[in-house]
């Protein structure tokens, strides 16, 4: 599925039927980084500063940034005053906004590009890669791909497999991070095989396990060159794909402060 994504409207809320997926470009100019910087914790700013290279080091710092306004335009908050807290496999939540918002979240950013998925109390994961090549793929493939999946994998042409290895594991990838497991769950179980055409997907555990959340599963395509997924309690859902840009950086300050200011009157 290749979406269309669009500019936010001015104002926008996350109502419960609603899941809005947001792609952000993570290469900015040194200002902009700057000034998302400041918006990061004190833990997250330790965390920049340990990558050896810049640019590495300003795409966290990006990546971290827009999470924090996005989610401070929805619950009208500073965005240096969100914490967060993360489940035994890393899946982030948020820690101290009890009561003002059921928001949950997930994230994925591959190279110069990002990836995150909102909803209300649902939920989901997300996952992107860059299509690239790829020297453990055959290994990969055998640790953490089912018997069909490798038997159909094995039969592709080989101009073909670096795309498909890319789309199905991030199928996995996101599956797991909506189940809040690590690579360390037994991916060999799950088949991710061809959709025949299908835009959505929807499947279950099987009955071993103790999971049994029915989930839906898209494909995306965010950008060329790259894979993308979402997996995410199965319901009706009315899927949103909002565009990043740094004119929304002036926006969301905007909004926040009128906000601030109605809450205090």
């Amino acid at each position: 599925m290749k979406p269309l994504w669009k500019a936010p409207p001015p104002r926008f809320l996350l109502p419960k039927k609603n899941v809005h997926i947001w792609r952000a470009v993570l290469d900015l100019p040194g200002q902009n980084v700057a000034a998302l910087k400041r918006s990061l914790s004190e833990d997250e700013m330790i965390k920049a500063d340990r990558f050896r290279f810049e640019r590495d080091r300003n795409r966290f710092i990006s990546t971290r940034g827009i999470l924090r306004l996005i989610l401070a335009g929805y619950l009208c908050v500073e965005p240096g005053y969100i914490r967060f807290c993360y489940e035994k496999d890393g899946k982030p939540r948020l820690q101290n906004l009890s009561g003002r918002a059921n928001i949950t979240f997930n994230l994925s950013h591959s190279e110069g590009l990002a990836l995150y998925v909102f909803s209300r109390g649902i939920e989901a994961g997300i996952d992107l890669e860059r299509i690239r090549h790829f020297p453990e793929m055959e290994e990969i493939v055998e640790q953490f791909f089912s018997e069909k999946e490798r038997a159909v994998f094995g039969a592709l042409p080989v101009c073909e497999k670096k795309e498909k290895f890319f789309q199905w594991w991030t199928r996995k990838e996101a599956l797991m991070k909506a189940m809040g497991k690590g690579l360390s769950y037994p991916l060999g179980r799950i088949d991710f095989l061809p959709t025949n055409g299908k835009l959505f997907e929807s499947f279950k555990m099987s009955k071993s396990e103790k999971e049994q959340t029915k989930w839906l599963l898209w494909d995306l395509i965010p950008a060329e060159e790259f894979a993308g997924a979402v997996v995410m309690e199965e319901g009706k859902w009315n899927v949103q794909y909002w565009q990043w840009s740094d004119e929304l950086s002036v926006q969301f300050a905007e909004k926040l402060k009128e906000a601030q200011d109605k809450i205090k009157k």
